[in-house]
């Protein structure tokens, strides 16, 4: 099966996911917050689709490695 569209999509997604944990550490600014307010229904279901395409990037590891892509 080939996932190779799907990682790439779940990666973008953690990739907002940890640039919006920075402004947050960095500058105490939380994008998802100012886009879609506070815990609105919206916000709640892009940070439970961020969790879920972390979780889902553990999964990429194993693939990778079992890839023989790192040594």
């Amino acid at each position: 099966m080939n996932t190779k569209g799907l990682d790439y999509f779940i990666l973008a997604v953690v990739i907002i996911g940890a640039v919006n944990w920075g402004l947050v550490g960095f500058f105490q600014f939380n994008l998802v917050t100012f886009l879609f307010g506070e815990m609105t229904l919206f916000s709640r279901i892009v940070y439970a689709v961020v969790g879920i395409a972390g979780l889902y990037v553990i999964s990429m590891f194993g693939r990778v490695k079992s890839a023989g892509e790192w040594s």
